[in-house]
């Protein structure tokens, strides 16, 4: 394999991030796929825009898993949902996981970041306008305080 130097000078992956067939992590690590990160629409139809690099973007994040590694002993299984850290998982990669053309986006998520776990999808997870945070705004930890 060799490196882009095209794509690094352009500020994009020199690594090729499409793989076909199956893929393991190593060690504890897990690997996750629809985490979401573009814009949402809720049960009630509502429709949240994309909050990805905006301060209103730093959460943590729904995956479900996809793979563990070896060593990891923790109860979740595969199928089920996690909520990771802010930020603790890796870029993007593709994975074509029936040989068919059709990739699915994974990161990859180191243990110790998952925050917990559940095996149903989580419903509207997203918080939002009650704390008084805008569009430019941060939430604050005193946002949360009781009153």
């Amino acid at each position: 394999m060799s490196l882009d130097y095209e794509a690094m000078a352009a500020g994009k992956p020199a690594i090729p991030t499409k793989v076909k067939g199956s893929i393991r992590p190593i060690h504890n690590r897990v690997i996750v796929k629809n985490m979401n990160f573009g814009e949402q629409k809720t049960a009630g139809g509502i429709i949240i825009t994309s909050d990805d690099g905006k301060d209103r973007g730093i959460k943590s994040r729904w995956g479900q898993i996809v793979s563990k590694g070896k060593t990891n002993t923790d109860p979740y299984e595969v199928g089920d949902w996690v909520l990771v850290e802010h930020g603790r998982w890796t870029r993007t990669f593709q994975v074509d996981v029936n040989d068919d053309g059709n990739y699915v986006d994974m990161r990859t998520v180191e243990a110790e970041s998952i925050l917990g776990w559940s095996d149903e999808i989580p419903e509207d997870v997203a918080f939002g306008s009650f704390t008084g945070a805008g569009d430019n705004e941060s939430h604050r930890p005193e946002d949360f305080g009781a009153n």
